[in-house]
C-alpha cells in the first residue's frame, strides 16, 4: 500500500515529532509574517497563543531529540495533549470573543508589557483572558475562519498527531 497514509504509518516517533516541531515553527513563522509582513498587530490572546504554540514545538523537539522508549514516548504524548489542550482553550476563548456582538466586549486596556511590569503574573493572565476590544476585532480570515480559529484547528490536528505518534508502540 502506497500513498500518504502508508508514508505516515511508516514514520518512526522521531519523524513524527520532527514534523510536529516543523509544523509549529511554520505556524509561528506565519504569525511573524502576519505581524511584520502584513502589518497586523497581535492582541494579548494572540501573544499567548504564540507562546503556547512555541511550547508545543519545544515538546515536539525534545521528544524528537530524546527519542525515548514506549514509556517515555507516552509521557511526551501526555505533554503534547496538555499543551495543545491549553492552546485550544486560549484559541477557543479568542474565537468566542470574536463571535460576540459588536460593542459587547469591553474596550482595550493597558498593553501586555506594561501589565507585566506592574501586575503579578496571575493577574495579567486573568486580565488577558477577560480580553479587551482588540481581541474581538477580526483582522484576518481565510475561508471564513479567523486566525484564532485556524490556531484552534492547528492545535487540534497537531495535538492528535503528537498523541498518536507518541502513544503507539514502537515496532522494534
Amino acid at each position: 500500500m502506497t500513498g500518504p497514509a502508508a508514508l505516515l504509518r511508516g514514520l518512526d516517533r522521531r519523524g513524527v515529532n520532527l514534523l510536529g516541531f516543523v509544523a509549529c515553527a511554520g505556524a509561528l513563522a506565519f504569525a511573524m509574517y502576519a505581524q511584520y509582513g502584513m502589518g497586523l498587530t497581535p492582541c494579548h490572546l494572540c501573544i499567548f497563543q504564540r507562546v503556547e504554540v512555541a511550547a508545543l514545538g519545544v515538546v515536539f523537539l525534545l521528544a524528537a531529540l530524546h527519542n525515548p522508549g514506549d514509556a517515555g514516548a507516552r509521557l511526551y504524548a501526555v505533554l503534547v495533549l496538555v499543551v495543545s489542550a491549553v492552546t485550544a482553550i486560549t484559541a477557543g476563548r479568542h474565537v468566542w470573543i470574536q463571535l460576540q456582538p459588536p460593542g459587547s466586549v469591553p474596550g482595550c486596556g493597558a498593553d501586555l508589557d506594561f501589565m507585566l511590569e506592574v501586575l503579578p503574573l496571575m493577574q495579567v493572565i486573568i486580565k488577558v483572558f477577560k480580553a479587551g476590544g482588540e481581541c474581538a476585532k477580526v483582522d484576518f480570515s481565510l475561508l471564513g475562519i479567523s486566525m484564532p480559529g485556524w490556531v484552534l484547528v492547528f492545535v487540534a490536528l497537531a495535538g492528535a498527531w503528537g498523541v498518536w505518534g507518541n502513544w503507539r508502540r514502537s515496532e522494534s
